[in-house]
């Protein structure tokens, strides 16, 4: 369990990235969930779903890859919009069960063409639709 042992790790410490996608808590269709966050602006932009060749794919060329559930294939973030997510920093969360890409978005993250995909705010009981296709953050 290399996600325990972190937890009590000194800063600094590093471990093999083998091992660690080794240890990854993958899902039963061998997914983990993976946030998209703008990198120098904090915002969160999508949360979409990782395979290991995926996330191996990304780390490797820095251009954020996907696996789409409905289509059951890798999903290149871009490929047909042309909004390229370009991977900046890549964090496991402390269980080994999430993953966070800061990236640099290229045009709107969300298919609405909304700069975010979380655009559907809770409020009083019901949802609010906040901004429109092609605001700017």
């Amino acid at each position: 369990m290399p996600f325990l042992a972190l937890e009590q790790a000194p800063a600094g410490f590093r471990y093999p990235l083998s091992q660690a996608l080794d240890a990854i808590a993958w899902n039963e269709q061998g997914l983990i969930a993976a946030i998209a966050q703008q990198h120098d602006t904090g915002q969160v932009l999508m949360l979409a779903w990782m395979n290991r060749a995926a996330l191996e794919e990304t780390l490797a060329t820095g251009r954020v890859c996907y696996w789409s559930r409905r289509r059951r294939q890798l999903w290149r973030k871009g490929d047909t919009s042309g909004h390229v997510q370009q991977l900046i920093a890549a964090r496991l969360d402390c269980d080994g069960d999430a993953i966070l890409l800061q990236v640099e978005q290229h045009g709107p993250a969300c298919h609405t063409g909304r700069p975010s995909c979380f655009y559907n705010a809770i409020l009083d009981q019901q949802i609010e639709v906040q901004g429109a296709p092609g605001d700017q953050p």
